[in-house]
């Protein structure tokens, strides 16, 4: 056997991710391109895992992507989702999104290879010429997380879903066109271009120049596309990590579709912070310019009783014996799926604000909230909601938490506060559950039991949002809440 190709592997079935089997498979793959090296009873394994479908492509982005991605997207976990349109059917949501990564090179017609293999790790002199160096070993793996994360953007597929995703596209556009006197023969940068699409926005709206940036393959059709367009003499395609990018003029606007599942999750506003820090001239734009990450308590019985109460009596026969497996697999991990205003049991809370102009990627690394909420109706609780909404305001706006009076650290109903605060004429893009749907959905921590809750009980507690460990890209979620006299703690990855 030469290669073997995966097709989203379930790792879940595997279990060996965070296991030396896992990292050894990893660091093997890195090493070697392909799976000719692995030893036949870890391809055994692989091989033999129930998830695997038809066979694709075996290079090394393919498999790396399915080992490390593919098994942690939210809906995969769980096998459910309502779809953004709202209806019950699987959506293949979105894996990752994508801002940066490779080898830095403006795209032309004649770039179709693919980026080069990362180099094989080092050896130590500890007696051992196969022993890999610790360090070298760890850089290595995180290379293949990050290239794996990027290169999954190089499907078609996850583009056509973000574009068509009418709610995002349309008011990205609007927000362009609102800023035309700021972006009118002014320098753009589009951090995580895709396929471009933004920056033909950008260059409609009479940018001078555009430089795009994007990390995966994607980036080879987004110059194919300028040029189709006749757009070559304002939109520099530049095939790159954003990091990695060396630009000698400055940035008037910085744009960038940067959010992922609960806002934060994928970890990509810190290459947007780094693009505003080293290019955007003092007084510049960015859009967006600032995000909101919201968060409720919700009541979905229809869910559960599809995904748990199921089990009871099939087809006459009770297999309750099944529940406390599929409370494990629908609700150990965050999901994301449409759920509606009907579903919220309170007002919402505002666990963040972020400010693009002035916010750090440090203060992204951990975020810790206080809440304390009313029910507005009796309802049992099934868990909680989060969503989040991001703003396309010029730098002459709120500046800091500060001047919202810390509204994410205590109270109540800071959400629906803030709103009321809004210019009427600020341009908004919203993903919570009273608005159009959209490609993000909502992203649900779900208990594995329901509290029954009563009309203005108090649900109180504290949230913390931090990057994993294990992959600066996943999330770790702890959420504490007490109400009715009885405290728990939820903790989950959203990977």
């Amino acid at each position: 056997m030469n290669s073997i190709q995966f097709n989203r592997i379930q790792l879940r079935n595997v279990k060996s991710l965070t296991s030396e089997l896992g990292i050894s498979v990893l660091l093997l793959l890195t090493r070697t391109r392909s799976t000719e090296s692995l030893p036949k009873s870890i391809l055994s394994i692989l091989s033999s895992s129930k998830s695997t479908n038809k066979l694709l492509r075996s290079d090394l982005h393919t498999v790396t992507k399915t080992l490390l991605f593919s098994p942690f997207s939210p809906t995969m976990q769980t096998g459910y989702s309502n779809g953004y349109g709202g209806g019950h059917t699987h959506s293949r949501r979105r894996s990752h999104r994508a801002a940066a990564g490779g080898v830095y090179r403006v795209c032309s017609s004649s770039l179709s290879s693919p980026p080069t293999a990362p180099s094989t790790p080092t050896t130590t002199s500890y007696g051992n010429s196969n022993h890999v160096d610790t360090e070298t070993a760890v850089a290595s793996m995180w290379e293949g997380y990050d290239e794996a994360y990027f290169q999954s953007y190089a499907n078609v597929g996850i583009h056509q879903e973000m574009i068509k995703d009418r709610v995002r596209t349309d008011t990205y556009k609007a927000a362009i066109m609102h800023h035309q006197n700021l972006i009118s023969g002014k320098v753009v940068m589009d951090v995580g271009c895709g396929t471009g699409i933004l920056s033909i926005f950008c260059a409609q709206a009479g940018a001078s120049r555009v430089y795009a940036i994007e990390a995966s393959d994607i980036a080879i059709q987004a110059n194919e596309i300028v040029k189709e367009n006749d757009l070559s003499d304002r939109i520099t395609v530049i095939h790159s990590r954003v990091e990695e990018v060396e630009i000698e003029e400055k940035v008037d606007v910085i744009i960038s579709e940067w959010m992922g599942y609960a806002l934060l999750y994928e970890t990509m506003l810190p290459s947007v912070l780094y693009a505003r820090d080293k290019w955007l001239k003092p007084g510049g734009l960015i859009l967006p310019s600032h995000a909101m990450l919201y968060m409720a308590p919700v009541t979905n019985s229809e869910r559960y009783h599809e995904t748990i109460d199921f089990w009871r009596n099939v087809y006459g026969i009770d297999m309750s014996a099944l529940i406390p497996l599929a409370k494990q697999c629908a609700f150990e991990e965050p999901v994301t799926e449409t759920i509606s205003g009907e579903n919220v049991l309170t007002w919402p809370f505002m666990v963040k604000y972020i400010d693009c102009y002035t916010t750090t990627a440090r203060e992204l690394e951990s975020i810790t909230a206080r809440y304390k909420l009313s029910a507005i109706m009796s309802a049992p609780l099934h868990g909680f909601a989060f969503w989040f909404e991001v703003e396309f305001n010029g730098p002459i706006t709120i500046s800091s938490n500060n001047d919202m009076g810390f509204p994410f650290q205590h109270g109540t109903n800071n959400g629906s506060n803030h709103r009321k605060r809004r210019q009427k004429n600020t341009v908004v893009l919203s993903t919570a559950p009273e608005e159009t749907p959209t490609h993000w959905q909502q992203t649900i921590l779900y208990f594995y039991e329901p509290i029954e809750v009563r009309q203005d009980q108090i649900i109180e507690g504290s949230i913390t949002l931090s990057q994993s460990k294990e992959n600066h890209r996943f999330m770790n979620v702890h959420l504490e809440y007490s109400t009715g006299g009885r405290s728990f703690v939820k903790e989950s990855v959203m990977r």
